[in-house]
């Protein structure tokens, strides 16, 4: 390999360990495949994690270094492939926020090394690639809710360290307590504003009885018909309006028997909105006036989590002022693929090789949003070519576990939707000039969506 130009390849926010559930590592087999594959490249190669490779914070039982212990015992094939993969290539590890205690004592610098894993215990580092250089971070330091004022010291405790603490840990304790196991999953819920959404979700598809899961759907089915019926039914009431009441009877009548007994089971639903709609209309008033009060007394201050691109562009930015001969920006924390291109460098996000989840709303009705579970092993490999610095974006495969997480209801109640944003698989920054491509077309930059994607 010699003089050749160093290949970095990048990935982040592995989350590995944790206490019980949560060490299961479903893409185990897909990260030593890769960890494989670079102990025989014949590239100049380095892999860097750029932070949150191990989920220390969910680690409650145990302190301090023996957590590397706990690591090497739970996960020996993945330590010992780390120690012949480093014999071929540099295996760079940056501290993130679940594993801050990395940078908090020095043993863990001796303890990887014997493993052939170089950690640094610094916020962010940077690399040479051609004559230009890349801004490597975990980002952590970006969120006002997961920042260290004293990066490196084992006693200081943001706001998500005591979250992951008291709920992922805890969820990770009693997953298997459940008709599936699916609580262990919380760890993979971004932000974390949608928990209690994604907790009732998964309640009412998985937990709930089947016989009150049964009775419930035709209901919530119907209750945007039963609504319009409500209204329909006022303005008739009220001497308005009497077509729409006319042609519902009409239309139940020519059905016979069986028209009037979908008749009642709609009346009786139109019957129930009506309530609904009396007791939200107060509720409302009271849970606003609530809010007002809160944001009077300043009890709530900060959002929990950060934006998910914001903070990152703008940083991004003042290291491309500060540092100009930085071509690429590339961070993790927020579980988000992307690729973007600013001021004619390069923002990358390295997303996570945990489970990505989509809120998808359902195709009729009133039901709860099914949170669809995708997988993105993704990696990004920074090298510099003729006129610029090359940054290309892979995926592992992946079987999708949509087949086993999701009950019957929710693949049919979201049939047909298509969850993942495109990302450039390919991005070229020169001094002058950004280039990209992709396989189904030309783009010049891809940024998460917003909205119904979760993350």
């Amino acid at each position: 390999m010699g003089d050749a130009e160093t290949v970095y390849y990048a990935i982040s926010d592995l989350h590995i360990g944790g206490d019980e559930q949560l060490e299961h590592v479903e893409f185990l087999d897909e990260l030593l495949a890769f960890l494989e594959r670079l102990e025989t490249t014949d590239e100049n190669a380095e892999l860097l994690i750029n932070g949150d490779a191990f989920g220390l914070w969910e680690f409650t039982g145990i302190k301090g270094v023996e957590k590397f212990d706990a690591l090497v015992a739970r996960y020996p094939e993945l330590f010992e492939q780390f120690r012949s993969t480093g014999e071929n290539i540099q295996i760079t590890l940056l501290p993130g926020n679940h594993d801050h205690e990395l940078a908090a004592y020095d043993e863990y610098v001796t303890r990887f090394a014997q493993y052939n894993v170089d950690l640094v215990q610094e916020q962010a580092i940077t690399r040479p690639v051609g004559e230009r250089v890349i801004h490597f971070e975990h980002g952590n330091q970006r969120d006002p809710n997961n920042r260290f004022a004293d990066f490196g010291n084992p006693y200081e405790k943001p706001l998500g360290y005591h979250y992951n603490t008291l709920v992922t840990s805890r969820a990770g304790q009693v997953s298997d307590r459940g008709r599936r196991n699916w609580l262990k999953d919380i760890q993979a819920v971004t932000p974390t504003e949608r928990v209690p959404v994604w907790f009732l979700s998964k309640y009412f598809y998985n937990e709930m009885h089947p016989l009150l899961r049964y009775a419930a759907v035709p209901f919530l089915l119907l209750f945007n018909l039963s609504a319009l019926v409500a209204v329909g039914a006022g303005l008739d009431l009220i001497g308005v309006w009497s077509m729409p009441t006319d042609a519902i009877e009409g239309a139940f009548g020519r059905l016979g028997s069986a028209g009037t007994f979908a008749f009642s089971i709609l009346a009786i639903n139109v019957a129930i909105v009506g309530i609904l709609v009396l007791v939200w209309i107060p509720l409302r008033f009271i849970v606003q006036d609530f809010k007002r009060t809160i944001d009077r007394f300043g009890l709530v201050e900060t959002e929990f989590t950060v934006d998910p691109s914001e903070p990152y562009v703008a940083a991004a930015r003042d290291v491309f002022e500060t540092q100009p001969e930085t071509a690429v920006f590339c961070y993790g924390h927020t579980h988000r693929p992307a690729v973007e291109t600013v001021d004619e460098r390069a923002i990358v996000n390295t997303g996570t090789w945990l489970k990505r989840f989509h809120r998808r709303p359902v195709i009729a009705g009133l039901l709860p949003p099914v949170f669809h579970p995708t997988f993105r092993l993704s990696i990004v490999r920074i090298a510099a070519e003729d006129g610029g610095v090359a940054v290309e974006y892979e995926t592992m495969d992946k079987p999708d576990p949509a087949r086993t997480d999701l009950t019957l209801t929710e693949r049919l109640l979201t049939v047909g939707r298509v969850p993942d944003p495109e990302i450039p698989d390919r991005v070229v920054v020169g001094d002058s000039t950004v280039s990209s491509a992709t396989i189904q077309g030309e783009k010049t930059s891809s940024q998460p969506t917003s909205g119904d994607d979760l993350e």
